[in-house]
């Protein structure tokens, strides 16, 4: 599992002020739950933001993520961010916000939550 600590310590610090945020490995990486709820991902240096697929199809149009696509699964809640395209605080700032604010309307997870 590689992920790159600088950006897991800008993520933790984003999401200081949220109440319920649980840090789970998978995906090859470091999972960040708010409210029990999968939010943002990091593997390698980029980010898995689970930002909806309505706000999915917007961004996909600016050519600053890709689709996320898990085995033969098109993931359409998510994209993935190139470490590349986070190096300003306005860029990262905007997947975190993209997050957040989906979170809040997102589904919970059916399954069992895996371990950490």
């Amino acid at each position: 599992m590689a992920y790159n600590e600088q950006l897991v310590n800008r993520v933790r610090e984003a999401l200081i002020h949220q109440p319920v945020v649980e840090e789970v490995k998978m995906f090859q990486g470091l999972c960040f739950m708010v409210d029990d709820k999968m939010c943002i991902c990091i593997r390698d240096n980029g980010l898995l933001c689970r930002i909806g697929q309505d706000q999915a199809a917007i961004e996909l149009e600016t050519g600053d993520c890709r689709q996320m696509i898990h085995g033969d699964r098109v993931m359409k809640d998510f994209v993935w961010v190139d470490g590349d395209d986070l190096h300003t605080s306005k860029k990262f700032d905007h997947w975190i916000a993209l997050a957040l604010q989906f979170n809040k309307i997102a589904k919970k997870s059916k399954g069992k939550k895996p371990k950490a």
